[in-house]
């Protein structure tokens, strides 16, 4: 009886180490295999060919589906959104890297590394790009990531907005834009700016009728919103006024 323990025991421990080893084995060969990726990216990304490019797009695509996150992967992604505007390569004063495709697909990527750091680079090339399914792009994968911190984002969107507005208005930017704000909207602090870019947009008949009824019916939503906040304050003002009355009588 005490040998058959002891070899189910042995046998229990030989399992354990196997299972051990082929844990460790995976890991690292996704190390290795992620390592390679992002050489693979890297090189691609930083290419002056077109092409290149293209299919560095198509490894970030699988990388992220794939749960791979790592430094090269977010540089690849810095890099593609950045080419034309960050990044400019010249002939003879010709801008001869203007992608708006490559920095389109790109921010659209980078909405699923919802880091402080892509929402950054998604802020910079909202307000600094001049395209405006670019701007789209990158509008998008903000409100995905949904930081706000100091309503610094918002503002980013709005002002992005006004600019394309006066320039260029297009109603898949502004469809974007709105879209954006409804889902910063519970994140925010100071709702003037979404309610200001709103009410911009209800108005503006350069855009199609569909985007301003949208504007209109999240311009509702956000007064709604803000009474009922100014309802709460109050009632909750009148509550305290209301304790310290009996405080006082009860003195």
């Amino acid at each position: 009886m005490k040998v058959l323990k002891k070899v189910l025991l042995a046998t229990f421990m030989i399992a354990c180490a196997s299972y051990v080893f082929a844990e460790e084995e995976t890991s690292v060969e996704n190390e290795y295999l992620n390592d390679i990726d992002g050489e693979i990216i890297s090189t691609l990304a930083e290419s002056d060919d077109y092409e290149n490019k293209l299919v560095a797009l198509e490894y970030l695509r699988n990388a992220l589906s794939d749960g791979n996150n790592s430094e090269a992967v977010v540089a690849g992604l810095d890099r593609l959104a950045g080419e034309g505007i960050n990044s400019q390569t010249r002939e003879k004063g010709r801008l001869t890297n203007n992608f708006p495709d490559i920095r389109r697909e790109a921010c659209l990527l980078m909405g699923n590394v919802k880091t402080e750091h892509s929402k950054n680079m998604l802020v910079q090339i909202a307000v600094a790009d001049a395209e405006p399914m670019v701007i789209a792009a990158a509008v998008k994968s903000l409100g995905n990531i949904g930081i706000n911190d100091n309503d610094e984002v918002v503002e980013a969107i709005a002002f992005a907005n006004r600019r394309n507005q006066v320039l260029n208005p297009t109603s898949s930017l502004a469809m974007e834009v709105l879209d954006a704000l409804e889902k910063l909207s519970s994140n925010t602090e100071n709702k003037k700016t979404i309610i200001d870019t709103c009410s911009r947009i209800s108005t503006d008949y350069h855009y199609v009728t569909p985007v301003r009824q949208r504007a209109y019916k999240l311009l509702k939503q956000m007064s709604s919103s803000g009474n009922s906040d100014d309802n709460k304050k109050s009632k909750d003002s009148s509550k305290k006024n209301e304790d310290e009355v009996e405080t006082v009588d009860g003195q």
